[in-house]
């Protein structure tokens, strides 16, 4: 008895989080049946800021030169992107924030402080390796390269899948279009959620459950990532919704878990972005 308890109480924090986690998607899908809400990454988005902005005022004092000029240079680089982008097209933040100058701003502040929220987790042993932040170019690079090269088939099978699921045919785009828009997925949403919220989700659990706070971490992150590009779908057709989710988790999700917590966050982005270069070069 005293041993079952011990080990009941260490599985209290992941069962609140995954509860919580699913109540979101729960709750978000039954009001959007009477009501305008937010999208699903909206939602995480805003919870997953507001988690790194809590880290720092924490933890800033972590933080090395090299973390803020890397986080000020993705931030800039995401929010000019966005600025000069013609392929990619955000849906309104909140429904609220439109305009493609009110995204550059937005987008590239969500990356700056989502950046400053993971490097200062990573500083802590955190779960994802930004190695650039350690000086380790040359390992960065080779871990870009390899990114690449295992995102180069699965690219070709997302352009298939999205042709069979949109019931539309190949339209090529401009491939420098295509490349530059391409980093607003690619960086944006692995800082987020391949950085950050795996991040905050392992330091919550790393105390109760030490030796596999990392992994569930990881893998709730990579669901919650996953699941949230089917917000519409919840409300028309959950089971639908519940499969999809299931495949991509299976096909983009797992490679993507496995770049991020081996080889680190530049191969993951690396992957990220190539899936999406292919995807808007073939005009989806």
């Amino acid at each position: 008895m005293n041993l079952e308890t011990p080990m009941k109480n260490r599985y209290t924090t992941f069962v609140l989080l995954l509860a919580g986690i699913l109540s979101v998607f729960v709750v978000r899908t039954i009001l959007a049946f009477r009501i305008d809400i937010p999208r699903i990454f909206d939602l995480f988005d805003v919870l997953a800021i507001a988690g790194s902005v809590a880290v720092l005022l924490k933890a800033h004092s972590r933080l090395k030169s090299i973390d803020w000029i890397l986080a000020t240079s993705l931030g800039c680089v995401v929010g000019i992107g966005m600025y000069f982008s013609t392929l990619f097209s955000p849906y309104p933040f909140l429904a609220v924030i439109q305009s493609t100058k009110g995204q550059a701003w937005l987008r590239g502040v969500f990356t700056f402080i989502a950046t400053l929220g993971g490097l200062a987790i990573m500083r802590q042993g955190g779960p994802v390796l930004f190695r650039l932040a350690n000086h380790e170019t040359a390992r960065a690079g080779r871990d870009i390269l390899f990114g690449l090269l295992v995102g180069l088939p699965l690219a070709f099978i997302n352009v298939i899948a999205l042709q069979l699921t949109e019931g539309e045919s190949i339209n090529w785009q401009n491939l420098l279009a295509s490349m530059l828009d391409a980093l607003q997925p690619g960086i944006v949403e692995e800082v987020i959620y391949r950085f950050a919220l795996w991040g905050l989700l392992w330091i919550l659990l790393r105390t109760s459950l030490p030796e596999q706070s990392a992994a569930l971490a990881g893998l709730m992150a990579m669901l919650v990532h996953t699941y949230s590009h089917f917000d519409a779908l919840f409300v028309s057709a959950p089971l639908i919704a519940l499969g999809m989710g299931l495949a991509m988790a299976f096909i983009w999700g797992l490679p993507l878990f496995f770049l991020a917590s081996r080889q680190g966050l530049e191969s993951a982005i690396a992957f990220h972005w190539l899936q999406d270069v292919a995807r808007f070069l073939a005009g989806f």
